[in-house]
């Protein structure tokens, strides 16, 4: 807890507030440590990622006080899609994706919240959205909605123009139903969401209010985020994930370490649990001292997800990768280990399939262009030829593979 400051009020300094229905009775509720509150995941992916971030570590902020977390998949609305921040209507999943994609999520949000009788809960809203039956469903809870209320929600105007089908325009009735039904169920007085959601958190509201009465108990705040889920977390090779599989360490590492320079102090305070006073320190911070406040982010964020050995690894990697006098230290590198199906048939590996191999580019294609442009070396040695090719036995001391001044892989070769 910062020091004089209740929770609500942390919240309020830490920029993670943006609009609430209920301000009194929020600040009260939580500061007592007496909140039941949700958040939604729809698993349209096989993990997490960074775009969900933030709302995981308010959470674990959150039930640290007391307060106790619903994790609500969307075992159900992701067989819609919610329209919101989209341009296009999402791609269909099948049941078996959906149900795998839920299951991945439960065992990453459990690296931060801790769930358990009496603590946080994770619920499956296909519980109930999966065998309603559509008559009495519009009958019971569509009959509340106004479409032409509905009409003015920003996720849905975003989305007239291009053409908005009904699938959709249905999320906010069973958004609004999932918190009708988590209240109901598991006394779950509050909500949490990204602004893109406020409409539909509204729309929950005002159901539970018209459904049971005027004066039901039911609250709901919007999060302020720099970057909301559409945009956060990306980079121009796709999403930054938090499964290690999908986004290693070092380059969760390296996303935290590269973010713009007037974002860096804003994801201090609002996604580490570092003290306000600390980061008040860094408001003033400049070229290198800046850079020394990328680092932190960087280290505190990955410790977060990957523990703090990755998190060591991964700072070394980035801070010893040129050691005294431009001299190179692959140790703490990230490594990439090429065999012996990686070679043609002569033993050699080209440059272009090198630069797929260690994740550096995403095809061939792409790899020629960055070649002939002289944007890569091989042990500070520029490669323009894009038929430029390696044995193993130049391999088997590790190389470091490199493009522009960022982005680099050890590579090595292990018969």
């Amino acid at each position: 807890m910062e020091e004089g400051m209740t929770l609500y009020e942390e919240l309020q300094a830490r920029g993670l507030l943006a609009q609430l229905t209920d301000e009194k009775e929020i600040a009260d509720l939580v500061n007592a440590g007496k909140a039941t509150f949700y958040i939604g995941f729809d698993p349209t992916a096989d993990s997490l990622h960074v775009g969900h971030f933030m709302a995981l570590l308010l959470m674990k902020r959150l039930q640290e006080r007391g307060n106790r977390p619903i994790a609500l998949v969307g075992g159900g609305t992701a067989m819609i899609g919610d329209p919101s921040g989209r341009s296009d209507m999402r791609k269909m999943m099948t049941v078996e994706t959906i149900d795998h994609n839920v299951e991945c999520f439960k065992k990453q949000m459990s690296r931060f919240i801790d769930f358990g009788p009496g603590k946080a809960q994770i619920v499956n809203n296909a519980d109930w959205l999966r065998n309603l039956n559509f008559l009495e469903f519009m009958r019971d809870i569509g009959a509340q909605f106004n479409v032409n209320e509905m009409l003015r929600a920003r996720c849905y105007v975003n989305r007239m123009e291009s053409g908005l089908s009904f699938l959709e325009f249905s999320y906010m009735l069973m958004q609004s139903y999932d918190f009708y039904r988590l209240y109901q169920d598991y006394g779950c007085q509050m909500q949490f969401g990204g602004d893109d959601q406020w409409s539909n958190m509204l729309g929950g509201i005002n159901l539970i209010r018209k459904k049971l009465s005027k004066d039901a108990y039911a609250m709901t705040i919007s999060l302020l985020l720099k970057h909301d889920g559409t945009k956060m977390g990306k980079t121009s090779g796709g999403a930054v994930w938090l499964d290690p599989d999908k986004t290693s360490p070092y380059d969760f590492y390296q996303y935290w370490r590269n973010v713009d320079d007037a974002d860096v102090r804003g994801f201090l305070r609002k996604m580490t649990f570092l003290p306000l006073a600390q980061i008040d320190e860094m408001d003033h911070w400049e070229g290198a001292k800046l850079n020394e406040a990328k680092n932190i982010l960087a280290y505190e964020l990955t410790s977060l997800v990957h523990g703090e050995d990755e998190a060591k690894k991964a700072r070394d990697g980035a801070q010893a990768l040129f050691g005294s006098a431009g001299i190179v230290n692959l140790d703490n590198a990230p490594e990439t280990v090429l065999s012996d199906a990686d070679f043609r048939e002569d033993g050699t590996i080209g440059i272009l399939t090198m630069l797929v191999k260690a994740g550096i580019e995403k095809s061939n294609n792409n790899a020629r262009t960055d070649v002939k442009a002289g944007s890569v070396t091989v042990d500070g040695e520029k490669v323009t030829d894009p038929t430029a090719a390696f044995t193993k036995e130049q391999l088997k001391t590790a190389v470091l593979l490199k493009k522009g001044k960022k982005t680099f892989m050890k590579m090595i070769y292990k018969a």
